[in-house]
C-alpha cells in the first residue's frame, strides 16, 4: 500500500503543466547549481524535473517550487543550469518516453517509465522523504548527478 502512495504522489507531482522558470539570476541569495542527468532511457523523450524547497511539499502534487523540462536532443545525458536559493533542495524527476505527457504506470500505481530522485535514493516500500533526497545548495558551481531508474 505504501509503495501504491508513493507512486500515486510520484505521479500526481509530474501532473501539473507548465512551469514557473528557475530562480532569478544568481545573486546574494542564489546560487549557479548544475544537476546532470545520466541513464537516460531516451534520446529524445522530455525529462521533467520538479524542484522542491521545503520539506512539507516534497512529492505533493502541484507543491514543487519550480518545474523543468529538457528534451535531451539525442545527447545520453542532460546538463541542467539552474539557479537555486541557497539552503536545502530536493529534486524528483521523469522521462517521458513514450512523449505522451504523463508518467505511465501499471496496474499497481508503479511507474513503467524511468524516475528518479537527487542523492539517487532508490525508494522499496514507500516514497522518499525530503531529508533522504535533499542535497545544500551554499555556493556557486556545484554539480547534482543523477541517475534514472528505468
Amino acid at each position: 500500500m505504501k509503495a501504491l502512495l508513493f507512486f500515486l504522489l510520484l505521479v500526481g507531482g509530474n501532473c501539473i503543466s507548465g512551469a514557473a522558470g528557475p530562480a532569478a539570476a544568481p545573486g546574494p541569495a542564489t546560487a549557479s547549481v548544475t544537476v546532470v542527468v545520466v541513464g537516460l532511457a531516451s534520446t529524445e523523450a522530455v525529462v521533467r524535473l520538479n524542484f522542491y524547497h521545503r520539506p512539507e511539499t516534497f512529492l505533493k502534487h502541484g507543491q514543487q517550487a519550480f518545474r523543468l523540462e529538457v528534451k535531451p536532443n539525442g545527447q545520453h545525458e542532460i546538463s541542467v543550469p539552474v539557479a537555486l536559493a541557497k539552503g536545502e533542495w530536493a529534486v524528483a524527476l521523469t522521462q517521458d518516453v513514450n512523449n505522451n505527457d504523463k508518467l505511465d504506470k501499471n496496474l499497481l500505481g508503479i511507474p513503467t517509465e524511468p524516475y528518479a530522485f537527487s542523492n539517487n535514493v532508490r525508494p522499496r516500500l514507500s516514497a522518499p522523504n525530503f531529508e533522504e533526497c535533499k542535497f545544500m545548495v551554499d555556493a556557486d558551481g556545484q554539480v547534482v548527478t543523477i541517475r534514472l531508474m528505468k
